[in-house]
């Protein structure tokens, strides 16, 4: 899958978005190896913390029936009802969901945003000096 197709499938996962705190609504869409993918949105609450990035539900979803080989992930965000005029990157809480199940360097992280426009990055570049499953061997 292009990065296009999996940004454009991120828009629509932001559609979902329930945010009437921060108005500020977000979609990701997770490939994993397979081809399968899974859509995300962010999801908030009163008490804030309990609330969920758009990347940890897709990541979540795809967990819970059993993938844990990913290639890529798309992620949009805005002002809810909006366009998304920059691009908006993973949280660090999110980055290291990511770290726990993805490749460093070959996983990509892909941000959209409405004009067309969209950077690629490795997870490595997003977060460098990671801390991993492997440093609790």
């Amino acid at each position: 899958m292009d990065n296009d197709a999996l940004v454009a499938m991120a828009f629509e996962a932001r559609e979902h978005a329930y945010t009437p705190y921060s108005h500020w609504a977000v979609g990701a869409a997770l490939l994993c190896s397979d081809g399968t993918v899974y859509g995300g949105c962010n999801i908030e609450n009163a008490a804030y913390t309990p609330s969920n990035c758009a990347e940890r539900t897709a990541f979540f979803k795809a967990i819970y029936d059993g993938h844990r080989d990913f290639e890529a992930i798309a992620v949009v965000g805005g002002p809810e009802g909006q366009p998304a005029p920059d691009y908006c990157a993973p949280c660090g809480v999110c980055r290291q969901v990511m770290r726990e199940f993805c490749s460093l360097d070959d996983f990509r992280i892909i941000l959209g945003k409405s004009d067309g426009g969209t950077r690629v990055y490795t997870l490595r570049q997003l977060l460098p000096e990671s801390f991993g499953p492997e440093n609790l061997a």
